[in-house]
């Protein structure tokens, strides 16, 4: 679980690491604009809009205080946003796994996937009468834990989970919490058992995994109403993009690798947070918002970073860095007061032309080439 949520995370950054990076390699002012369009995620769009209102389906129960006093107006929230972290210092990216799964990048990545792994994922739905490719919404990675919502409620994945040696009970309103155990057979003909994550089942609709039973607790405590009064740590007005999300810069630091680690202390020095987008219908175009306190040292940060990749884009075509140069050729800094706006873009036909390998590739468990006939 650990080693999943580090590579969703590591996904999440690594374009904007990359071009991070190339602010060791000079300084600059204006940039070249990009010699095509790219459709960078900045705002909600009409249909997201109405998806947001789509999800506002759960109403907390109202507790009677036993006042005469006037009721407040209960207004339905989306439980998945509800169940994100609150606070300042936290991370928290959004996957739309359907929306991805139905784009045309999700189905190239789909077929590549279903050559070498259909097998498992049909091996998977059948025992727990969950369809990946057509039950899940979104995956939540946040620091402590993993939330995904969709449909969960077939009764083969209450039986999985509440298999033998495990302990299970309801919590809260609608909440069941599944402390795993699983069984594995020993060479020696024993039986080794192991724990394994915390699971928490809510509402047939949302699971939540999490390092300890009190994680779970906490997440369907802020579902139900039982949490802090902050708010998420993504609001509603940010639910754009086919990946969102807010990563925080202790998070960040720990991306980079030894020999990057000033970087890294510079960042944090200046950034408060990242906050990411990714739209991916089509290219795969990402903004991250970097915003920060002192606004000088921000508009400076954004400056370094926007002729670094100027001059690392000159680079790449001089010395006849062909991808590299296509990834620069979208990139681009937008100052903006107290924070700046970097985009970054992976164009629809680079992607296919990376994945063409896959449809080349024969499959090998596909039909073998049928022999002659001898002749009689």
């Amino acid at each position: 679980m650990q080693r999943r949520r580090g590579l969703w995370l590591v996904f999440a950054v690594v374009l904007f690491g990359l071009a991070a990076w190339l602010m060791l390699s000079g300084q600059g002012e204006e940039e070249t604009p990009a010699p095509q369009k790219v459709a960078f995620p900045h705002r909600l769009r009409p249909e997201e809009r109405e998806r947001m209102e789509r999800r506002r389906t759960y109403v907390t129960p109202v507790v009677d205080a036993g006042t005469v006093t006037e009721p407040k107006p209960v207004h339905p929230s989306d439980p998945v946003l509800a169940a994100l972290p609150r606070g300042k210092g936290k991370t928290a990216i959004v996957i739309e796994a359907n929306a991805i799964r139905n784009s045309p990048i999700g189905e190239m990545v789909l077929e590549c996937m279903m050559r070498r792994g259909g097998d498992n994922l049909k091996r998977f739905t059948e025992e727990t009468g969950v369809d990946p490719l057509k039950d899940l919404d979104r995956l939540v990675v946040t620091d402590d834990g993993l939330i995904v919502s969709g449909n969960f409620g077939d009764k083969r994945l209450k039986e999985l989970l509440s298999g033998k040696g495990s302990t299970h009970y309801d919590y809260g309103d609608g909440a069941r919490l599944f402390e795993t155990q699983f069984e594995r057979n020993l060479s020696d003909g024993g039986v080794a058992q192991r724990s394994g994550p915390p699971v928490g089942l809510w509402n047939d609709q949302m699971l939540v995994f999490g390092k300890s039973p009190d994680e779970v607790k906490e997440v369907i405590d802020r579902v139900e109403g039982r949490g802090p009064n902050e708010p998420p740590v993504i609001s509603e007005g940010s639910t754009y993009g086919e990946m969102y999300g807010v990563v925080s810069v202790e998070q960040l630091k720990k991306m980079f690798p030894p020999d990057q680690q000033e970087l890294a202390m510079r960042l944090a020095e200046v950034a408060e947070n990242v906050e990411l987008h990714v739209d991916a219908r089509s290219d795969f175009a990402m903004t991250a918002k970097v915003k920060g306190a002192d606004e000088a040292k921000v508009t400076d940060l954004g400056k370094s970073l926007g002729g670094a990749l100027s001059l690392a884009r000159l680079k790449a075509q001089t010395e006849g860095e062909t991808e590299l140069a296509q990834l620069l050729d979208f990139a681009k800094v937008r100052p903006d007061g107290s924070q700046f706006k970097l985009e970054l873009a992976v164009p629809l036909d680079v992607i296919k032309e990376q994945l063409a390998f896959c449809r080349e590739q024969q499959d090998p468990q596909g039909p073998k080439p049928q022999e002659a006939s001898p002749t009689p």
